[in-house]
């Protein structure tokens, strides 16, 4: 009797001591890496500020802000291969390279570690899923969108492009064109093209400003474009006349939004990038969603992510920009 009685005692403390350390893992936070392309640049911090966010409406979470100190896939993989021995929960990464990290990454994944890309993707073999600002056709609509909530009796406007051959401007276009019959009144009369050189930019803008006199919009699908376009429409005197749109960065069109050469522009926004990142590296790591062709994962305040078939899936529209919010972002990015 005495035997079994020290038999039992000895299993039930032992498993005390398993639930005891079950209990303690359970308390551990989920490890979260947020691997950014380069560490000083502050869209990626502005995204580390959106993953601080999602940590804190998860609870128990800790986010680690780590990158290179430089734009490339060796420092990428060096710090990678530093969080795999930290045995961390979950790696976000902005890869610098689609392929490089792949090895690296998936034997992130054999060690039982989330790996999810966002922003700049890696192959589908070295990841679960991969989160995009935006989608193709949500930027189309968004560009037409912003000149068109400008002139609700319609108007004219144009188009100034980068070059002819690029893939993402001419995809953007086509998808704007798609919607076109959304935004009854409002007629493209022109496309130019500045082949992203701020000079030609410019001279293109000013060209479009002639031709058309009666010209209301001005839409420019790249930063450089959109800059340029503002500054033809400052030096023309004709803000107030002509608005110009399209897709920019805060840091460069807070001048224009500024002078009212620009009434609003959009691009995605960081904060947001960061907040669903972790929160969907989360979600796979608790095991509370599985990535796959067609699932939905939540992102919180974000709503949730379809992908594709290809583990793909665009996070939301492009964020406007405009007098109430510029200064908010002109500083990070």
């Amino acid at each position: 009797m005495s035997l079994t009685r020290r038999l039992f005692g000895g299993t039930a403390l032992a498993a005390l001591a398993l639930s005891g350390s079950m209990a303690a893992a359970q308390d551990d936070p989920v490890r979260i890496a947020l691997v950014v392309k380069a560490l000083g640049i502050g869209f990626f911090e502005a995204a580390a500020e959106g993953a601080e966010q999602a940590a804190e409406d998860l609870g128990n979470v800790e986010i680690i802000y780590t990158g290179p100190t430089d734009t490339t896939a060796e420092g990428q993989i060096e710090v990678i291969n530093s969080l795999i021995a930290q045995q961390v929960d979950a790696i976000a990464v902005s890869a610098n390279d689609t392929d490089a990290l792949v090895p690296t990454l998936k034997r992130a994944m054999d060690r039982g570690i989330t790996v999810i890309s966002w922003d700049s993707g890696v192959a589908a073999e070295g990841r679960e899923l991969h989160l995009n600002p935006s989608s193709n056709s949500l930027i189309g609509n968004m560009i037409i969108k912003l000149a068109a909530d400008e002139l609700p009796d319609g108007g004219q406007v144009a188009l100034l492009s980068a070059t002819t051959t690029s893939t993402n401007q001419n995809t953007w276009i086509d998808e704007m064109n798609k919607v076109m019959g959304n935004y009854p009144g409002i007629e493209v009369v022109a496309t130019v093209y500045g082949d992203d050189l701020a000079d030609k930019s410019y001279r293109e803008a000013q060209g479009l400003m002639q031709s058309y006199p009666d010209l209301d919009a001005i839409i420019a699908p790249t930063s450089v474009g959109i800059v340029a376009a503002a500054r033809a429409v400052e030096d023309a005197g004709k803000i107030g006349e002509v608005n110009v749109t399209g897709l920019g960065l805060p840091s460069e069109m807070a001048g224009a939004i500024e002078s009212g050469a620009s009434k609003s522009f959009a691009i995605w926004n960081p904060i947001d990038l960061g907040y669903s990142a972790a929160y969907l590296a989360h979600q796979l790591a608790t095991d509370q969603a599985e990535a796959g062709p067609g699932a939905t994962i939540p992102m919180g305040r974000m709503g949730s992510l379809t992908l594709d078939e290809n583990s793909e899936g665009a996070m939301a529209d492009p964020f406007v920009y405009d007098a109430s919010n510029i200064d908010d972002f002109k500083d990070i990015f």
